[in-house]
């Protein structure tokens, strides 16, 4: 049906459709091509009306890594509204991390009025004149799904309804709209629009079904089939196909790079992280949801292995280079797909005895790892500086059915279980540094009875502008755990640099200029500072008490803690 609201401009226009579209929170990083928006939510705000509701976030790498993890939790996207070209470019990792994570993000930003005459809105800083860009879309075109520019308020609801429509169009991602300061406020008295929307959504798809028959009948026949797989989690749903899958096949699952809970952890079929010392042995290895199934130049299946493919769009075409073969390749819904490839797997017959032996050597296999996993944790439990792994052992000890645990890189996932789907998430596979915090923040929006722990390097927790996060934090009441594995180096860059030149300058003087980050600051009193809990902590006996006594703070006080774990330096 069609709903009439009065408006006095577009720019309250714009929020009254993003609320009706379901946007429940909006983003903010302010400048002066904000003012018809905070006019209009001022009037809304003094009605009563809170959606979708403000949240000002002080930097432009929190405000959409935020946007980020709600949606990575409920898979629902929200608004972010940066300033002008500026704004932009500092959001544009974040928007690389969401493109490359499919994370659906509707990013605005104002820009700078177009007019310099007697037009509401038009120019009347002095900023005004640099700020503007020929074309303000090509700053972020290669990595959004959509980008556009508003011209007019009357249509507003074509736009809107578009960019959302394409972003969560599978494979969803961010799209980009500008928003010209004369357009946001233009002059109306209402704005008409149908409710609910009318856009076209595209249904989920299921692979072809001969594809999927074809499918069926090599994995029944394979004698050493292996799953690897990054990011099928992201739809929970997905999860118990693929499990009913791998217990069909008895065939073991590798989460390699993993960014999701794809399998639980727990399940004796689950083989860990590192698929490359099985792929010589493997004669057919399915990859689900995975753009680096492995690194050709360090290890490789054996040219006769078949391989299949399963991914919303296994040709990955938003990638400039990928040479991964694929024997069969299932695109579409991958809920779906895993499902009815299972129920073909089970039609094709498997010979149970086959089932039977791979069972039971994977489920050997994997209690054999958990053995030797927890084994090195223990070994090094008194080290001091502490080391990784320990650290990890207890942040996972101390992780529980309400956590979700939010890794920018330095948690050692061997050292962790979780089980249940949602409960974990990794960065992006673009790597823009930064995206912890805010996603982590995000989440814990999304999910406010959840206890959310963000695992971050002392590298990204400074990229993550840690000032705007815990101010956020505090602002809003959303209590997280930050635990940083400070190890005062930008370990990435020496491990890049030993792989590049083992027996180098580097490697043999020990000496790597520009990966060395001491002296480190004192990051807890960073979060002091934004009121919360923040703790050094250098004696690794005293680390299960810190984590509960931050954890205390987080769930009692309602207040944000910080941990500031010295680590071992690489």
């Amino acid at each position: 049906m069609l709903k009439r609201v009065a408006v006095e401009s577009a720019a309250e226009a714009y929020l009254e459709l993003l609320a009706a579209r379901g946007i429940e929170y909006f983003f903010g990083n302010a400048g002066t091509d904000f003012a018809p928006i905070v006019e209009a939510y001022a009037k809304r705000l003094a009605q009563g009306i809170v959606l979708p509701r403000p949240i000002t976030v002080p930097h432009e790498v929190p405000a959409v890594a935020m946007a980020h993890g709600y949606a990575m939790v409920t898979r629902r996207p929200q608004a972010v509204m940066v300033h002008v070209i500026v704004g932009t470019a500092n959001a544009l990792g974040g928007i690389m991390n969401a493109a490359r994570a499919h994370v659906p993000i509707l990013f605005t930003a104002g820009r700078t009025p177009l007019t310099e005459g007697s037009l509401a809105g038009a120019r009347d800083r002095y900023i005004h004149w640099a700020q503007e860009a020929f074309d303000q879309g090509a700053l972020v075109r290669e990595f959004v799904k959509w980008d556009y520019e508003l011209r007019t308020g009357t249509q507003l609801e074509t736009v809107v309804d578009r960019a959302l429509a394409v972003a969560c169009a599978d494979p969803p991602g961010p799209v980009y709209l500008a928003l010209p300061r004369e357009v946001l406020a233009e002059r109306m008295e209402t704005i008409e629009y149908a409710d609910p929307s009318r856009a076209p959504r595209n249904s989920a798809s299921l692979a072809d079904p001969g594809a999927i028959a074809d499918a069926a009948r090599v994995l029944a026949a394979a004698k050493n089939p292996i799953i690897i797989a990054k990011a099928p989690g992201r739809d929970p749903a997905a999860v118990a196909p693929l499990v009913r899958l791998a217990e069909t096949l008895g065939a073991p699952h590798f989460d390699h790079w993993h960014t999701h809970v794809n399998f639980p952890q727990d399940h004796p079929l689950h083989a860990g992280y590192d698929p490359a010392p099985y792929l010589a042995d493997a004669d057919l290895i399915l990859a689900v949801e995975s753009d680096v199934p492995w690194i050709p130049g360090l290890a490789a299946p054996r040219p006769e292995a078949k391989v299949i493919q399963i991914a919303m769009d296994p040709l990955y075409p938003r990638y400039p280079i990928r040479g991964f073969p694929a024997d069969l390749a299932l695109a579409g819904t991958v809920q779906l797909t895993l499902g009815a490839l299972a129920e073909a797997v089970v039609a094709a017959r498997p010979d149970p005895a086959q089932v039977t032996v791979r069972s039971q050597r994977w489920e050997a296999e994997h209690a054999r790892q958990r053995s030797r996993w927890e084994a090195a944790a223990r070994a090094a439990q008194g080290d001091r500086p502490i080391d990784m792994a320990w650290l990890s052992r207890c942040l996972g000890d101390a992780a529980d059915g309400r956590t979700v645990v939010v890794n920018e890189y330095d948690l050692d996932v061997t050292q962790t279980c979780f089980s249940t789907p949602g409960s974990y998430f990794a960065s992006s596979p673009a790597a823009g540094l930064g995206w912890g915090l805010g996603a982590a923040l995000g989440a814990k929006l999304a999910a406010p009875d959840k206890t959310v722990i963000c695992a971050v390097g002392d590298g990204a927790y400074i990229f993550g502008s840690p000032t705007a996060a815990h101010f956020v934090s505090r602002s809003y009441t959303l209590p997280i755990l930050v635990v940083i594995f400070n190890n005062r180096a930008w370990n990435a860059v020496k491990r890049a640099t030993k792989s590049y030149a083992p027996d180098g300058w580097a490697v043999r003087t020990g000496a790597m200029p520009m990966s060395d980050l001491d002296p480190a600051p004192d990051y807890e009193l960073i979060c002091r500072a934004s009121g919360g809990h923040g703790e050094r902590v250098e004696d690794p006996a005293q680390l299960p008490e810190a984590l509960a006594r931050a954890l205390r703070v987080v769930s009692e006080e309602r207040r944000q803690a910080l941990l500031n774990v010295i680590c071992k330096k690489p």
